[in-house]
């Protein structure tokens, strides 16, 4: 089968079942219509079942939109089975004034397509569906095809795979939750970081008190907790909490033009830390100070401030426990003690990174099908951000090998205003995942399988 011929044929009718999920607003956040969902929920089906998928169940579990559950059989005993993960819910579009165009009203852009969610990740749900189309529902492999509905809110099917571990036994999983680094260069994420949350507190008076009559005596709880979060960071802005793990990046990265549009840093800023950006946004920690509760400029009073908290984010190296990480910035916070003053430090939620061996056969089996569906080779770069589910299919298939691409790229506005997916990413994705399907099914030992 000549795949780039097949898919090209394709893409209208992916494009045009692309625009009619992205007009579905089906975000899973409290005060949204659950129909949304539900509409969502059961076009995928419908897709599904008009690619030839036989077998496909509802799954719902407490508090949680419902997830579509698909399997396509092995064609023969000795094929491998491949799970391919997506998610049909969607970020709330935040300020609709700050979008070019209505966001759940897909719009062209040049070279693709403009909507909240078309490219986080319901280009990726399509992507799955393409490739069932371009095998005419009978791919080389068996296939496992988990859609969920409340990725981006979370929900209790994250832990849910390690419990019923039969449902998503696999060879090998494609988490399409991903894409390129830059439009056109293949890429293979090789690293989650981990994340935790603290609030750091300081009372230090009963109630506010004249700055004149008691300023530079009386314990300003708001100075104390800028002093401990100053205390954070080195005069170069990495991190100094000992304890957190930091080490080289080797794989692709941003260059500093590129992030410094990404992240809209303003002309002159300098960018904080030092060494490559690989080991700063990826293999190193970070920490952001989300949240600052104090009095508001307008309207302050003088007065010294007798209670402030602070809201921190640290994320963590992949193979770094994040509870571990946590309790090393709970120490370094306790043990700063600014003038003297304790500072209460309450731990909120954690979610552990991930890395995946990448030596295996089905990285190798990628690595040429990312190369067809791009025409270059495959590079590794990771993700500062952290995918909860990851964790639970990999308990649930300890053995499997996990791979994460597709069809978004790091410059597509994910989770912000004008986010927009490119057809040359969807089709390259559509193209690679097929590949991989044949280059797996073909170079796979039924008898290396771990039993």
């Amino acid at each position: 089968m000549d795949l780039a011929r097949t898919v090209d044929g394709l893409m209208d009718g992916l494009t045009a079942d692309l625009v009619r999920l992205a007009e579905i607003p089906s975000i899973a956040f409290p005060g949204y219509p659950p129909a949304e969902l539900e509409r969502a929920h059961d076009l995928l089906v419908e897709l599904l079942r008009d690619a030839g998928v036989g077998h496909i169940e509802r799954l719902e579990l407490p508090g949680t939109a419902p997830v579509v559950y698909a399997e396509v059989p092995p064609p023969g005993p000795d094929a491998p089975t491949v799970l391919l993960y997506g998610h049909y819910d969607v970020q709330p579009p935040g300020d609709v004034s700050l979008w070019s165009s209505p966001p759940f009203t897909p719009t062209p852009v040049e070279g693709g397509l403009r909507a909240r969610g078309i490219a986080d990740d319901k280009s990726n749900v399509i992507a799955h569906i393409g490739v069932l189309r371009a095998y005419g529902g009978r791919p080389p492999t068996g296939l496992k095809i988990v859609l969920e509905g409340q990725e981006e809110y979370g929900s209790v099917f994250d832990d849910y795979p390690p419990t019923d571990p039969g449902r998503f036994a696999c060879d090998a999983m494609v988490i399409a939750d991903m894409g390129n680094l830059r439009p056109g260069t293949p890429t293979l994420t090789t690293g989650l970081r981990g994340v935790c949350e603290l609030l750091v507190e300081v009372r230090t008076l009963a109630e506010a008190r004249h700055s004149g009559a008691y300023g530079g005596a009386a314990p300003d709880a708001l100075l104390a907790l800028v002093r401990a979060l100053a205390g954070l960071h080195d005069e170069h802005g990495d991190v100094a909490v000992a304890g957190l793990r930091r080490e080289e990046w080797r794989g692709a990265a941003f260059t500093e033009e590129e992030f410094r549009e990404l992240a809209a840093v303003a002309d002159g800023m300098p960018l904080l830390g030092t060494g490559s950006l690989g080991e700063r946004l990826w293999s190193g920690p970070a920490i952001t100070v989300v949240g600052l509760d104090a009095p508001p400029v307008d309207g302050a009073a003088s007065a010294v401030v007798p209670y402030a908290r602070a809201k921190l984010n640290l994320r963590v190296h992949p193979r770094q426990d994040p509870r571990e990480a946590a309790d090393a910035l709970v120490r370094h916070l306790r043990a700063h003690r600014p003038y003297g003053i304790d500072l209460t430090v309450t731990l909120g939620d954690t979610g552990p990174g991930f890395e995946p061996a990448t030596g295996g056969p089905a990285y190798r089996a990628a690595r040429t099908a990312l190369r067809e569906g791009w025409g270059s080779q495959a590079r590794s770069a990771a993700s500062g951000g952290s995918i909860p589910l990851v964790n639970g299919l990999a308990k649930a298939a300890p053995h499997a090998e996990v791979l994460l691409f597709g069809a978004q790229d790091s410059m597509c506005n994910l989770h912000a205003p004008d986010e927009r997916v490119l057809f040359s990413e969807l089709r390259g994705a559509v193209i690679a995942e097929a590949a991989f399907l044949r280059e797996y099914a073909a170079g796979f030992s039924a008898a290396d399988r771990p039993r």
